[in-house]
């Protein structure tokens, strides 16, 4: 059996995966076979068409349609034989890119059914591809309704009553009107319905002899030229309000005629009564070129779409413009322009036998009308299959038997019906123009944001294309449009983004790719490389924050908080398992990341996610340290919950966005799953599994490391949502101890970590919830220090050229300081012993004292900054060092301990 582009990629021996053999042949006994494929889809026996039947004949029939036999005349006659030439060359200029952009997207994979519409959305997204595929399907539903008003407007030109008549004369027989006309119009349209409800293969024998049909009589029109000679031809035209006769002629090959055609003459149309204009009859002559995604479109009906699109499209395009040069050649050289303006059938009249092009007629807008329908209801059924738009779409997902989807066809028929009530076919050629070009535009965009994207599987066959030609087809479509009809133009482009916003909002995640992923890893990687880490400046400082959480149940609250800390800086949540890479059969991690990303969402946090496999939580902290993040962009701080013993609640119960089986994130993690993969609170009798030496250690390791560390206590206390509710009657305060409290000398509040803690908490005062907070600085004092003013007056200064709004509170701590070891010696062994860092010698009463003081400041505060003193260098005092962090900040609530290394406050421009 022969395989075609749809065929699994078993078929052609690429690889094949049978139970847990490797390399064993399909087929075989001994387990199943798995079949990858991209579609996901078997191949459909019923794809017959071929690229003539399929893509030529139904491309060329709707390029010609109504246009090449009744508005050839229309065009040359009031744009003249250049404008008409520079119109024409202009929109296959258009259409031509265009087909470059469909050729290379069509030959990058296998295409199925929804032509342009399966070729956008499975390039840009369900978004653009809904909201375009749509506009496409009322294109081709406008389209429809302008072929079969063309052919009544022909049938009743030849077999219409003469206006003010009510006899029939000869074959003048047909009564006309407005009602009328939508009544001939239906009966085409169900015509062509019925054809198209027997399916595609009746069609495409259908076009085919029509597609004969069209090119003899085109043959016997260009032999009239040459055959008929010059004669007078006389038009009357009787309207309601009285006859108007006109004496022309058709002079054959003549130069005089050629010369009064060769300029622009815009007149009235005597169909509609409207003065035309360029841009109008380059919306009407523009319709003849619209028909290139007629092969398109019946990509689901093809037997490999892939090649036949763009030989099909490729050969019809360049087939029609010359016919179309010819015509426009011929017309000009031998009709005079009276004739072309008030008599759009004159090719019946120039004609070796008339009916000839009378049939031709008929049958190229019947084709077209069909063409157009079929088309249609191939995009509406993709649309459907896709269910991007809901119930409304749903039964349109329907086939027959031989796989025809009657029900689109019905939805399609429906919605052409509503059309024909226009009543005239120039009155809606513009907005069918402006939906086509609107569509081009996209599949330009498409092709053009897979070419940036450089993405190594984007090949394809195809190559006569580059970014320029989509990028200026994507410019040539939006100017066309806004010269044709700006308001058209702009209620297009409207509707597009209403669409685009309620696909976004209704329709789950696809698994059809973004290439928006594509083209933001570009950038990003483009963009890294630029940030270059040498020409840092502390102008530009902001913090880059890696947060490691062991449980995010617990976590929750200070996840949330540093998220309002990381002003717009790189924010990491660092996750640390405990194990052995050599003992596993594969990477526990891997599978962890979809549940922290969906954690990540549902927190509404804008933050990374990076996991470590490691044999100790230091050594796996070490290394997102040194590994999280890439260029310019790596962390430069470290937060860490405090280490405690007090058992926080599990915040998973307490949210309700974590409650119930619902809330899939459309990435197969819902909220049980979610609540199953992380492990339940820890109890106060369960051992931790990081030890207290451990931690102090991993504060010494980023100090070590240059990395400046903050340490959140009491974050499960922050109730956000009580904190930032309107009924809050008194202003919060951000509470900020720059001093560090375990040496009562430093008092001059100008070393790094100080100033590194003033930004920290001036950046959360920066953030929008909390920027009604008041920040309090406090300025501890002993009441003996005679230049106590001066060291306010100092600060003030200082907060003034930082640029930081605050308040200084000043604190008298006689009582606290007596209590500190340094006042029982002089001052030389005070000296000594700060340089010495003899952290140990301070007393347990002495660290009680501070954070009475701390505490008796509260005044509506919530959150408090102090100073984290740097962990002592005898790793046997690590234990004790964090006793003595935990009297100095316990019960105060949402605490923040930082310590900073980095200079972050410039006060030069």
């Amino acid at each position: 059996m022969l395989s075609n582009e749809d065929s699994p990629l078993l078929n052609y021996r690429l690889f094949s995966v049978v139970g847990d053999g490797v390399g064993q042949e399909e087929g075989t006994d001994n387990g199943q076979v798995v079949v990858c494929s991209s579609t996901g889809t078997l191949p459909d026996q019923d794809k017959k068409l071929s690229t003539f039947f399929g893509v030529v004949v139904p491309t060329v029939l709707s390029m010609f349609s109504i246009v090449i036999f009744l508005r050839i005349g229309f065009v040359i006659g009031h744009a003249g034989f250049l404008q008409a030439v520079l119109m024409l060359v202009v929109a296959y200029i258009i259409i031509s890119l265009t087909v470059l952009s469909v050729s290379a997207i069509a030959t990058n994979g296998a295409v199925q059914g929804g032509g342009a519409y399966f070729m956008i959305s499975r390039t840009l997204g369900p978004e653009f591809g809904g909201s375009i595929g749509l506009m496409i399907y009322l294109a081709n539903v406008c389209a429809c309704g302008v072929y079969i008003l063309g052919l009544v407007e022909a049938i009743l030109d030849e077999f219409g009553m003469l206006p003010g008549s009510s006899v029939a004369d000869g074959t003048h027989a047909l009564p006309q009107g407005y009602l009328y006309s939508v009544m001939y119009a239906s009966i085409i349209l169900l015509l062509c319905m019925i054809i198209c409800m027997v399916g595609a293969d009746i069609y495409s024998k259908a076009s085919f002899v029509t597609f004969l049909l069209v090119t003899l009589i085109l043959i016997t029109i260009l032999v009239s030229f040459f055959a008929v000679k010059p004669q007078e031809i006389h038009i009357v035209h009787t309207t309601t309000t009285g006859t108007k006769t006109y004496n022309t002629s058709y002079t054959g090959f003549n130069s005089s005629t050629f010369r009064d055609n060769l300029f622009d003459k815009y007149a009235q149309d005597y169909t509609t009564g409207t003065k035309m204009t360029f841009a109008i009859v380059f919306a009407v002559m523009f319709n003849g070129c619209t028909g290139i995604m007629a092969g398109s479109n019946m990509s689901g009906d093809l037997k490999n779409p892939s090649s036949s699109i763009p030989k099909g499209t490729i050969v019809a395009v360049v087939y029609t413009f010359f016919v179309y040069l010819l015509l426009f050649f011929m017309v000009s050289f031998t009709c005079e322009r009276v004739l072309l303006q008030e008599d759009y059938s004159f090719l019946k009249k120039i004609n070796v036998w008339p009916p000839f092009v009378t049939i031709g007629i008929y049958s190229a807008s019947l084709s077209a009308s069909m063409s157009s329908l079929i088309g249609a209801s191939r995009i509406l059924h993709a649309l459907a299959k896709d269910d991007l738009f809901g119930i409304p779409f749903s039964p349109a997902k329907k086939t027959s038997k031989g796989g025809n989807p009657w029900v689109a066809v019905l939805y399609t028929w429906g919605l052409v019906q509503l059309v024909l009530f226009a009543g005239k076919l120039n009155t809606i050629a513009g907005i069918v123009t402006i939906f086509y070009l609107m569509a081009y535009a996209a599949v330009d965009l498409a092709c053009l944001a897979l070419e940036w994207a450089s993405a190594p599987n984007f090949r394809p066959t195809f190559q006569v294309f580059s970014w320029h030609t989509c990028l200026l087809g994507i410019v040539s479509c939006f100017v066309m449009m806004f010269l044709i009809n700006p308001a058209y133009a702009s209620g297009s482009i409207v509707l597009m983004i209403i669409l685009l916003g309620f696909i976004h909002y209704r329709a789950s995640t696809s698994s059809w790719g973004y290439i928006s992923q594509a083209l933001i890893f570009h950038q990003v990687r483009k963009y890294l490389l630029l940030l270059d880490v040498r020409k840092e400046h502390v102008k530009f400082w902001r913090p880059q924050i890696l947060l490691m959480v062991a449980n995010p149940r617990t976590s929750c609250e200070l996840i949330q908080f540093v998220n309002d800390l990381k002003k717009g800086g790189l924010y990491v949540l660092g996750h640390v398992q405990i194990g052995d890479l050599d003992t596993m059969p594969s990477d526990p991690m891997q599978p962890q990341y979809n549940f922290w990303l969906s954690l990540v969402d549902k927190l509404g946090v804008k933050a990374f996610v990076d996991l470590t496999l490691s044999p100790s939580v230091r050594q796996g902290t070490q290394h997102l340290l040194r590994i999280t993040g890439l260029g310019g962009m790596k962390p430069n701080t470290l937060v860490l919950g405090f280490y405690d013993n007090c058992t926080p609640d599990d915040y998973f119960l307490l949210d309700p966005a974590f409650h119930g089986s619902m809330g899939n994130d459309s990435f197969g993690v819902d909220n049980t799953s979610l609540q199953a993969h992380f492990a339940p609170v820890r109890d106060g009798e369960t051992t931790k599994a990081l030890r207290a030496s451990e931690y102090v250690a991993i504060i010494s390791d980023a100090i070590k490391m240059h990395k400046n560390v903050c340490l959140g206590r009491y974050f499960h206390l922050l109730n956000r949502k009580d904190l930032f509710s309107k009924k809050q009657n008194e202003r919060l305060s951000i509470d900020v101890w720059p001093l560090n409290l375990w040496r009562p000398d430093s008092t001059n509040y100008v070393d790094v970590c100080s100033l590194f803690l003033l930004q920290m908490a001036c950046i959360l005062n920066m953030v929008s919830s909390w920027k009604t907070a008041r920040m309090r600085i406090f300025l501890c004092v002993e009441s003996g220090d005679q230049g106590w003013i001066r060291k306010e007056e100092k600060l003030r200064e200082l907060l003034d050229k930082l640029r930081i709004k605050a308040t200084i509170k000043v604190v008298t701590w006689d009582s606290v300081v007596a209590l500190h070891w340094s006042k029982r010696l002089s001052k030389e062994q005070q000296q000594e012993a700060f340089t010495n860092l003899n952290v140990i010698r301070i007393t347990d009463d002495y660290l009680t004292a501070v954070n009475r003081m701390v505490y008796e400041q509260t005044f509506s505060t919530a959150v408090r900054f102090l100073y984290l003193p740097r962990p002592p260098a005898d790793t046997s005092r690590y234990e004790r060092y964090l006793e003595q962090l935990d009297i100095m900040s316990k019960d105060l609530g949402p605490t923040i301990l930082v310590h900073g290394l980095t200079p972050v406050t410039c006060t030069e421009l």
